[in-house]
């Protein structure tokens, strides 16, 4: 019989392999082209992996399983059929005088789970159809499956009381829930661990601060917002003032834009910025490619484009591959200051932070202002603290005059 192979797509520059989160399918069952088969969880995203072909299919590697690029997974029988669909019968009347028969409940339609909740699921081994979901069309969120998974907890053995007769007799305080799990990191997680550690062993990196008076941007955002968003769909927000600045520092100091490969450095003469995403499975970079050809409105559409894939878990592999310069915006979670740890192979990285009123001294004056410290964090092996200083001077500078980056002057 012709058997169709399911093989585990490419995922991207430097990815060989990924974990088999779930099957979307049960073994057995009759598949369309095109339906969802299986999650594909990786060190840069979780994608969703379609049937190639029409027919019955049959499971070869469990759900959880490291699998190889190219790998076969499943086999789809391309001979079988579709069920037909079955006639309803018409009801059997209960023969006079014999017993009712308890009444039997309709199957529950196959529960359906997010990729968050069917983690917690498969770590608290439950399955979804043990779950009632809360979300839309029955749909079991995470929120639901970490509840039924806590009722899965074995309860806290309460403490004894005391009965050692002494004249101090005051009954021990109850002893609070001290439950613990382990879990196995996800592949996401792992990737970032190593990434991290990666970048803290193979780069020199230096942080150099400095800080923006926000009062330019806030001014323009009020004028013009409203105007802006009517015209364009977006938001005018910071994140766009703060991407074309980049573009204008680096185009100023190209080494910033570079990277270092073996002895030689590569100098690129494109502007793909990083953007990162914070998520439920951690930290993602999507890539703003070619920033210095878009407009304000263009680079706020696209973040919140990429942004959104990233959180709803349907963010693709090219999506996050390459990027010369990365920002990174820890004043969203009230951070006021922080060291931002490079994106090998890049040089530099960008942190943002919370805005703070503060008094300075504006022409001789006190005045309170609202301020954010910048973090630019750089790879010394390529990168002077004179340049670095410099660039991060060019940054606040456009920040502090966006309507020079408007009218690029």
């Amino acid at each position: 019989m012709p058997l169709e192979e399911v093989v585990v797509p490419r995922a991207g520059e430097s990815i060989s392999e990924g974990t088999l989160n779930r099957w979307m399918k049960p073994d057995g069952a009759f598949v369309k082209v095109d339906e969802p088969l299986f999650e594909l969880g990786t060190d840069k995203a979780t994608q969703e992996v379609a049937a190639t072909a029409a027919g019955v299919l049959k499971i070869l590697v469990a759900e959880g399983e490291t699998v190889q690029v190219g790998a076969v997974v499943a086999k789809i029988d391309t001979d079988a059929k579709a069920p037909a669909a079955a006639k309803p019968s018409a009801p059997v009347a209960d023969a006079p005088g014999s017993p009712k028969k308890a009444e039997t409940a309709a199957p529950r339609a196959e529960a359906v789970a997010s990729p968050a909740a069917s983690r917690v699921l498969a770590e608290a081994g439950l399955k979804p159809g043990d779950v009632a979901g809360t979300g839309p069309g029955g749909r079991i969120l995470k929120e639901d499956a970490v509840a039924a998974a806590s009722g899965r907890r074995e309860p806290a053995v309460p403490a004894k009381p005391a009965t050692n007769g002494s004249a101090d007799s005051r009954p021990p305080l109850a002893a609070g829930p001290r439950s613990s799990r382990r879990e196995p990191m996800t592949q996401v997680r792992k990737r970032i661990a190593a990434r991290l550690l990666e970048s803290q062993t193979t780069t020199a990196t230096l942080t150099t601060f400095n800080e923006a008076d926000m009062t330019a941007i806030q001014e323009l955002r009020a004028k013009y917002n409203e105007k802006f968003e009517k015209k364009h769909g977006a938001k005018l927000g910071f994140m766009s003032v703060f991407v074309k600045a980049a573009v204008e520092a680096l185009k100023a100091f190209p080494l910033v834009n570079a990277k270092i490969d073996g002895t030689d450095i590569v100098h690129q003469d494109f502007y793909d910025i990083g953007v990162a995403v914070s998520t439920e499975k951690g930290l993602m970079v999507p890539i703003v490619r070619d920033a210095d050809k878009l407009g304000f409105a263009d680079i706020e559409k696209k973040i919140g484009e990429l942004a959104k894939k990233a959180r709803d878990g349907k963010i693709a592999f090219t999506d996050l591959e390459g990027g010369t310069f990365t920002i990174t915006n820890g004043g969203l979670f009230g951070s006021m200051m922080s060291t931002p740890i490079l994106n090998p192979p890049q040089v530099a990285i960008l942190g943002m932070h919370s805005i703070m009123k503060r008094a300075v001294v504006v022409n001789d004056q006190i005045v309170v202002r609202p301020m954010m410290y910048l973090a630019l964090s750089y790879d010394h092996r390529l990168i002077d603290g004179r340049d670095a200083v410099q660039f991060l001077v060019r940054i606040k500078e456009c920040v502090e005059n966006p309507e020079r980056m408007l009218l690029e002057v």
